[in-house]
Order: C-alpha cells, then sequence, then structure tokens
C-alpha cells in the first residue's frame, strides 16, 4: 500500500511539472534557515523588489537592483503574485509581514520584524521581462513558486537512514558534550534511572519527551546558539503537540541488546519510526523533493555571539543541511520526473549590523562553515555560491569622533528595545551609533575556544540587534521596497540564468 501511495504521488508529480512547463519558464525556490536567520524578511523583501522594481512611480530613481541584470538592462517588464499554486500548503502571508516592517496600522514608529517561519509556506509571483538570448529573443515570462520552511526540518532528513539505536547513540553522545552535558543535565538523570528493557509506561515516556525537548529549547537559546538540534519539529510542533508521534526521547541502549515487544524502548523506537514515516518523510515527498533552486540563510552573528562552539556545532549543522539537499545538474527530463536542486546559495544575513569593511570577512566565516559540507557534493554539477546579505538594512554607515583622535567606523540604527552594550540599555525609540568592531582576517579564528584570561581589547562578538528601518515611499505615496546589501546579487545567481 505505501509502495502504491508513493507511485501514485510520484505520477501527480510529474503530471504537475508537465504543466509548469508546458505555461513557460517556471523555478520553485525553497527559502529555508535555522532559527530567526531571516527566511520570512528575505522572502517579503524579495518579493517587494520584485513586484515593484518596473514600477512607473520608481523611476528615475537610483537602481537598487544593479548586480540584478535583467533589471539593470531594462528588461524586467513587471512582476505579480498569481494565485497560491497549492491549495494544502498555506499561503506566505506577504502583506502582513510588509504591514510589520512598514509600521502596524500604517504607523512608521510600531514597525516590528515580522514573525518568524514556524510552519511551510507558499507563495507565487510571475514576472514578465524581455529576453536578449537564445535563437528567439522576446518577450517572456518565469513562473516562481517560493517555498518557504524551518530549517529545523531539514535537519531531519538525515533520520530517515538512522535507526533509533543509532540516533539515540548520536543524540546522548552530543548531549554528553563538554558544551552541551550542562544543559542536558536533567534529560541525562532522568534516563539513566530507566531501564530500556522495563515495561513501557505512558508517563515515562511524556517525563522524556519533556525533558528531551527542554535541552533542546535550552541549546537553541541565544546564550548558547546551538544549530544541531533534530528532531526538528520538538522545537516547531505546530498541530502535532502532544501526539505520540513527537512523544518520545533517546536511550541508552545496548547494541546486541534484545528487547520485549512491551517494553519502554521497543515502545520508544516505534514512536520514532512513527516520526519519521508520518513527519518526515511527506515533507520530503511532497515538497522538498520538488525543488529546482535553494537559498539558505544563516545567522552566523549568532553562533560568533555565543562562542566557538556554537560556531562548530553550526558547521556540522550546514553540513547535514546541503547533505539533505538533492543537488546536481538540471535538464528537460530532470524537471520532469526528479527535479534536482542545480543552484544552492548560503548566505550570512544582518550584513548590516557590521560595517561594511568587515561584510567580506564575514562570507569569509560563512565559507569556512560551509567548506567541508561543499567538498562532498563538488562534482555533481549543482553550483553553490556563498555570500553575506541584509535583505532589509536597518542600519546606515557614519564616522563618528574625529575631535583631537582618530574618527571611528559606525553603524547606526534604532536598537530593540531590551538590547545592552555595556551598562547601556536601548529603549527601542533613539537611534544610536554603534561600533560593531571588525571581524578577524582569518576567520578559522572563530573556531578556537578563547584563552582564560583574554588579552586587553581582545574582540567580543556582540552585535546589537536593530528595528526595521523607516520606510521609504515612491512619488506616488506608495511604499518603496526597503533599502538591502546585496539582495540583487542572490537573485542573480538564482534567477538570473533563466532570465537572461
Amino acid at each position: 500500500m505505501a509502495l502504491f501511495s508513493d507511485l501514485l504521488h510520484e505520477a501527480k508529480a510529474v503530471a504537475k511539472s508537465l504543466v509548469d512547463l508546458s505555461a513557460g519558464g517556471h523555478v520553485r525556490l525553497g527559502v529555508t534557515g535555522l532559527s530567526r536567520a531571516g527566511k520570512t524578511v528575505f522572502i517579503t523583501a524579495l518579493i517587494e523588489h520584485l513586484t515593484k522594481a518596473a514600477s512607473p512611480a520608481l523611476r528615475g530613481r537610483k537602481n537598487t537592483l544593479p548586480v540584478f541584470r535583467v533589471h539593470a538592462e531594462g528588461r524586467l517588464i513587471s512582476g505579480a503574485l498569481e494565485p497560491q499554486p497549492d491549495d494544502a500548503v498555506p499561503r506566505f502571508a506577504y502583506e502582513e509581514h510588509v504591514e510589520a516592517l512598514s509600521g502596524l496600522e500604517g504607523r512608521p514608529e510600531a514597525r516590528i520584524w515580522p514573525q518568524s517561519t514556524r510552519r511551510i509556506s507558499e507563495l507565487r509571483l510571475r514576472m514578465q521581462y524581455q529576453q536578449k538570448s537564445g535563437f528567439n529573443p522576446g518577450r517572456r515570462a518565469l513562473t516562481l513558486d517560493i517555498v518557504d520552511y524551518p530549517g529545523e526540518w531539514l535537519l531531519d532528513l538525515p533520520l530517515l537512514e538512522k535507526s533509533y539505536a543509532q540516533w539515540s547513540q548520536d543524540s546522548l553522545e552530543a548531549a554528553s558534550s563538554a558544551a552541551r552535558a550542562p544543559l542536558a543535565q536533567q534529560f541525562r538523570g532522568f534516563c539513566a534511572q530507566k531501564d530500556p528493557k522495563a515495561k513501557f509506561r505512558d508517563e515515562d515516556a511524556r517525563r522524556a519527551a519533556e525533558l528531551f525537548t527542554a535541552y533542546l529549547r535550552a541549546c537553541r537559546g541565544e546564550e548558547f546558539s546551538f544549530s544541531s538540534l533534530p528532531p526538528g519539529r520538538f522545537l516547531m510542533p505546530g498541530d502535532l503537540a502532544g501526539s505520540p508521534a513527537l512523544t518520545f526521547a533517546p536511550l541508552s541502549l545496548d547494541p546486541s541488546g534484545v528487547y520485549p515487544p512491551d517494553s519502554l524502548a521497543a515502545m520508544m523506537e516505534r514512536r520514532y519510526e512513527a516520526y519519521k514515516a508520518h513527519v518526515v518523510k511527506p515533507f520530503f515527498r511532497d515538497h522538498f523533493s520538488r525543488l529546482d533552486r535553494q537559498i539558505v540563510l544563516v545567522d552566523a552573528l549568532a553562533a560568533l555571539n555565543a562562542g566557538p562552539a556554537a560556531m562548530r556545532d553550526l558547521e556540522l549543522a550546514l553540513g547535514d543541511v546541503l547533505g539533505a539537499f538533492r543537488a546536481g545538474r538540471s535538464n528537460v527530463l530532470s524537471t520532469i520526473f526528479r527535479p534536482r536542486i542545480d543552484r544552492i546559495l548560503f548566505a550570512a544575513t544582518k550584513a548590516d549590523h557590521l560595517h561594511h569593511t568587515s561584510h567580506d570577512r564575514l562570507e569569509a566565516i560563512l565559507r569556512l562553515l560551509t567548506a567541508r559540507a561543499i567538498e562532498r557534493v563538488q562534482g555533481v554539477g549543482a553550483e553553490i555560491d556563498v555570500i553575506a546579505l541584509a535583505a532589509v538594512r536597518a542600519t546606515r554607515e557614519a564616522k563618528v569622533g574625529g575631535h583631537g583622535g582618530p574618527a571611528l567606523e559606525a553603524v547606526v540604527g534604532t536598537p530593540l528595545d531590551g538590547e545592552k552594550i555595556g551598562d547601556e540599555v536601548f529603549d527601542g525609540r533613539a537611534e544610536a551609533a554603534i561600533f560593531p568592531g571588525e571581524l578577524p582576517e582569518d576567520p578559522r579564528t572563530v573556531f578556537r575556544d578563547p584563552p582564560a584570561q583574554p588579552a586587553p581589547g581582545e574582540a567580543d562578538y556582540r552585535f546589537v540587534r536593530f528595528r526595521p528601518p523607516t520606510p521609504l515611499r515612491a512619488r506616488d505615496g506608495s511604499l518603496a521596497p526597503p533599502p538591502h546589501i546585496r539582495l540583487d546579487r542572490a537573485f542573480q545567481f538564482l534567477l538570473g540564468d533563466r532570465m537572461a
């Protein structure tokens, strides 16, 4: 029955691919990233720019997408949203997110960052452009389906290849590491008291799952900012909260042990397999396996704030993310029968928190974080790139000081309420000049544990978070696309070849 269901789904997917192909150019873009990486902001900014870049109300203004060639060359004719492509998938709440960024209820002083991605959503955008290359240049259309999903779900895909015993061993080894052991103390203590061969009791499973989830949440906190935290739905359960599929935890098992069918270990294994069958596999089959292009947003600054252990964990997570992609060179047949992701972009977000002199260094850090993972997939035909960007730029740059001393490079913006530097706490209303310091020239230093006694003046990566910028207006009073850093470079890599 499962095989028949899979074949039926594949047949429907092929039919849908044929419909999309017959309609003209079509790209299915996946947008993901781990918690607080800026997925919602990126998609909102993408739609704002691609639907308004050719607007008459913006004519005569400075080109804000100079690297996106179809726009820079004046070939982008229009961009407009179309009805949601999949009836069973929620629509990306674009309009609500624009309102949050520009000011709730039309009040600019009430601008906030949109809510983070907690479920899968989609939106379809259709662009008209003038094609200049090929045998038959002329007016063309490109349909862009944007698929937004939590990166934590992506980290579940490797579970499909792991048994419960192997996952338990990996999870407990991670929980006993020096960096995580204090956070996992309650969970490890509870599990150490439980005999895996003992008769199953539901209250034991619930308590173990609660403590395991609390440990994962602690790992994700800003102080630690760990990234590799599967199963992803434990942190984003949605409508699965409290279900048996999310009521399991790793146990210390004897590799050669035999566990009775009614034992704690056997029931935990059953629920782990149910999680894979009813949560992980449908996500891969219904959404992830049909992607053509992919951008992975990375909050490297949060990991830098937390220290070398968080950086090493982020490197591990990004390796798992890239390993999950079905990467390879795409052609017409693969587009129809077995889509492959032929372009993958890793983007370090929140570049506006740094002075531009550190942007290349932030990019170098992300390149180092992804180097091992990229090396493993090289040769399969997919193009992979790394950039530093800010989809919505919340700061501007300025020189401060200079009276009898050197002028310092600063970023100026409105820090979020409660942000602080030293003893100064910001109230979320007034602008402030922040001196973010410089990232190291050698990116390898961010992985090294600091000495017990830091040297005087040693860099401390504590980056301030800012409110969204004051919204810009076009000539007709409508909202203009927000300022950005290198968003056009991302557009060119992900879409430029399809709009040449």
